[in-house]
């Protein structure tokens, strides 16, 4: 079976995927700095615990391993924080990626895929979005995304036995249907490991960020895809590159959005608990609605949604906080 070195695997989304292709009889290297993720997360593969920035250590993983593909996750991902520290996040993101890409250029490596975003629409002026749309991200996180994603087209044009997928991301939320792994960050921004959070007491109130914007309700609306689909994704796109197949870059969400309002209200659904909700001022970088055009992925890869059900994923993600918090 094919050898799949994945960086940041030890993270939410990445642990998930780990799970997907372990299941599929892979043989995984994960290459992981635990600054966010969970070496008991990994429910399959080989962890080496490293730096991406740290070029020597990368030509040891990748001279021993040899990977036929790359999977990449890890970045910094809360835009808040990428407004406040933008350096660090174009350093932690396109540099340290510039710094894969180049590794994986003088080992021969050239299959990959990338762990992008929807931030690099930044306001899109056509709701559903699709993968035409321009790129105009109004935060660095989004801008640091759409830097590595220009670096991969590049690279691709250059040579062109290199084949990568870009996956845009839309709001990844719940938790793995068996209740092993879900989301474990030490300080969550998701509005719905927040909203769990609220319900099970660890936070006195939930604050919504924003009431003024140009949606039904003067909230946010947001495209949520369980994590496991998403998991489901990444499986198809590296099947198709290992079968030979073409760079391409697509959306991954459900083509349907909820305000912040809906979200609350579902996760005092699924709780029975009728937590204390606040508002505060909207926040510099957040786009008033992000919904995902998924349809090229769906006739490209041939993508089918399970779990396109907002009770669903929330309930699968108050399951695991339950199981994390013991209550």
């Amino acid at each position: 079976m094919k050898k799949i070195l994945i960086t940041g695997g030890a993270g939410y989304i990445g642990s998930h995927v780990v799970k997907a292709l372990g299941e599929e009889g892979y043989e995984l290297l994960i290459y992981d700095n635990l600054s966010t993720g969970n070496e008991w997360a990994l429910l399959s593969g080989r962890l080496v615990q490293g730096e991406l920035a740290d070029r020597a250590a990368l030509d040891r993983v990748l001279t021993e391993f040899k990977p036929d593909a790359v999977i990449h996750f890890a970045a910094s991902i809360v835009v808040s924080e990428s407004m406040a520290k933008p350096l660090a996040y174009y350093r932690n993101n396109t540099a340290t990626a510039l710094n894969l890409l180049e590794a994986l250029q003088d080992h021969g490596v050239e299959r990959f895929i990338f762990s992008s975003t929807a931030a690099v629409y930044g306001i899109p002026e056509v709701i559903p979005v699709n993968e035409h749309a321009p790129l105009a991200p109004i935060n660095p996180y989004g801008t640091s995304k759409m830097m590595t994603e220009l670096l991969l087209r590049d690279l691709a044009a250059a040579n062109p036995s290199f084949r990568y997928v870009a996956l845009r991301y839309f709001n990844v939320a719940g938790a793995d249907g068996g209740n092993r792994i879900g989301q474990a960050y030490k300080n969550p921004t998701h509005l719905i490991t927040r909203a769990l959070k609220t319900a099970s007491g660890i936070y006195p109130e939930l604050q919504i960020f924003g009431t003024d914007y140009a949606t039904p309700d003067g909230t946010c609306v947001r495209d949520y895809i369980h994590v496991d689909d998403l998991a489901s994704a990444h499986l198809l796109a590296l099947e198709s590159l290992l079968a030979g197949g073409d760079s391409a870059v697509f959306n991954c969400g459900y083509g349907r959005g909820y305000s912040v309002r809906e979200v609350v209200d579902m996760a005092r659904k699924v709780t029975g608990v009728h937590f204390t909700v606040t508002e505060a001022p909207g926040r510099d970088g957040d786009p008033p609605a992000l919904i995902a055009d998924s349809s090229l992925i769906q006739r490209t890869l041939g993508w089918k949604p399970r779990h396109d059900d907002l009770e669903y994923i929330v309930g699968t993600a108050w399951a695991w906080e339950k199981k994390i918090t013991g209550k």
